[in-house]
């Protein structure tokens, strides 16, 4: 029984022997390509942001004068025609002050909390935004810090410079494909890229003083003819021999 099963096993081994020794199938060559692509679009809106800032002894009092100069400020920028829903929070913090020295070193007795509220008032008049921001800047319980502009529908932007990542993929790859002497095949895989907006921010942190009302404030402020979109993209393809 035994010899029986070794001889069946090295006749198999026998028969099977030359597809064991075989080469394996070459392997298809293939291209990986990355593209990047830009687009460029009109910005719909500018976004300010301003801080109130107040100092106090006791975390309620300094919460509560934070609160009354909050909503001071948040009359005076409706009453320049910005809707409050187009008025937000975007942070609101209670800190113990830091120590301040004057110019000989000396240490200056200041309130022992500060509070600072951060607001984000959304302009849609990109053409008045700086005439707001001069009106803005005229008041004196706002910390003015900074002023971007943006779309409310950014993912066209992203779309747009997507395709063109994908466009300048293939692009590069033909070309490759040309001076080789091959051509493409199927397309194996896509893969993720990035794609977001450039930065456009003007920051300023200076503190709002009051101006003369006889000459109102405009601050030079003008806005980006577009906003900037970039992708990035992988692409894989085969390559086959020309016919």
């Amino acid at each position: 029984m035994t010899m029986r099963l070794i001889t069946a096993l090295a006749l198999g081994l026998a028969f099977a022997s030359p597809a064991l020794a075989q080469n394996p199938a070459p392997r298809q060559p293939t291209i990986s390509v990355m593209g990047t692509g830009e687009a460029e679009l009109k910005p719909d809106f500018a976004t300010i942001t301003v801080m109130v800032e107040t100092e106090g002894d006791t975390v309620p009092k300094v919460v509560a004068d934070n609160k009354t100069s909050s909503d001071a400020a948040i009359a005076r920028i409706e009453a320049l025609g910005v809707k409050k829903d187009d008025i937000r929070t975007q942070n609101f913090q209670v800190f113990e002050t830091p120590i301040r020295m004057d110019k000989d070193g000396k240490e200056i007795k200041v309130p022992k909390f500060t509070a600072r509220h951060r607001l984000q008032i959304k302009i849609t008049d990109l053409d008045g935004v700086g005439r707001i921001a001069g009106e803005i800047l005229s008041g004196s319980n706002m910390l003015f810090q900074s002023v971007s502009f943006g779309l409310n529908r950014q993912e066209e932007g992203s779309d747009a410079a997507r395709r063109a990542a994908v466009q300048d993929a293939r692009r590069q790859a033909e070309l490759y494909a040309e001076a080789a002497g091959v051509s493409l095949g199927r397309l194996l895989e896509i893969g993720a890229g990035s794609a977001q907006p450039y930065a456009n921010e003007f920051n300023d942190n200076v503190r709002m003083r009051a101006v003369a009302k006889a000459a109102p404030l405009e601050a030079p402020i003008v806005p980006p003819a577009t906003i900037r979109y970039t992708a990035s993209v992988q692409l894989v393809w085969e390559l086959e021999q020309k016919p």
